[in-house]
């Protein structure tokens, strides 16, 4: 594969990740509301919530629908299940965050060129942490629903699938930023030879 049409690939992957990258932050903003609205059907409850701020009836205005955004934050510390619910959205939103700006990251290193970079192991090495912490929450998740519900129904949802998933990406993440560490210092002993 050329450079060039490496790079452009490079920057349409850069174009996807800032706008989901975007759309997670929006989202992320509006997690209590969804939870406060249904906590059992979140994309019902999302769906209802925007619905009700951009196509709003004779009564309900914008305004509104942000300040009830806003109280939701303080809401929704309430109830045992919607706090741990929120929480687990929250780290889960502020971790993908993280991660995707990483990516956004690597990415700007393949545009300039230089791909084999120590910046890129350092931003691999973060979305491992990332990727670990949104493992470990969806973990202390678990465990609060299967004593929450006195049930081992809690372990046919995402969070037990969010466990391994996102353990083995951060371990992939680990053995990336090693072989990114490793092709930069190979690099840099090649650069002083010639």
């Amino acid at each position: 594969m050329k450079i060039a049409s490496m790079q452009k690939i490079a920057g349409v992957l850069q174009v996807l990740i800032c706008a989901a990258l975007v759309c997670n932050l929006i989202i992320l903003f509006l997690v209590p509301a969804a939870v406060l609205l249904d906590s059992h059907d979140l994309l019902g409850g999302v769906w209802e919530y925007l619905s009700g701020i951009f196509f709003p009836g004779e009564d309900s205005i914008v305004t509104a629908g942000v300040a009830g955004s806003i109280l939701a934050w303080i809401w929704v510390w309430q109830d045992a299940y919607a706090a741990m619910l929120t929480l687990f959205l929250t780290v889960s939103g502020i971790c993908t965050a993280a991660i995707l700006w990483q990516g956004r990251r690597v990415l700007k290193t393949i545009l300039r060129g230089e791909p084999f970079s120590m910046e890129n192991a350092v931003s691999l090495r973060r979305a491992a942490v990332c990727g670990f912490l949104v493992s470990s929450a969806a973990l202390v998740r678990l465990v609060f629903s299967l004593f929450y519900y006195h049930s081992f129904l809690p372990l046919t949802t995402y969070n037990a699938l969010f466990v391994p998933v996102f353990a083995m990406f951060g371990l992939l993440c680990l053995v990336m930023a090693a072989l990114f560490r490793q092709a930069a210092e190979l690099k840099a002993e090649n650069d002083l030879i010639i």
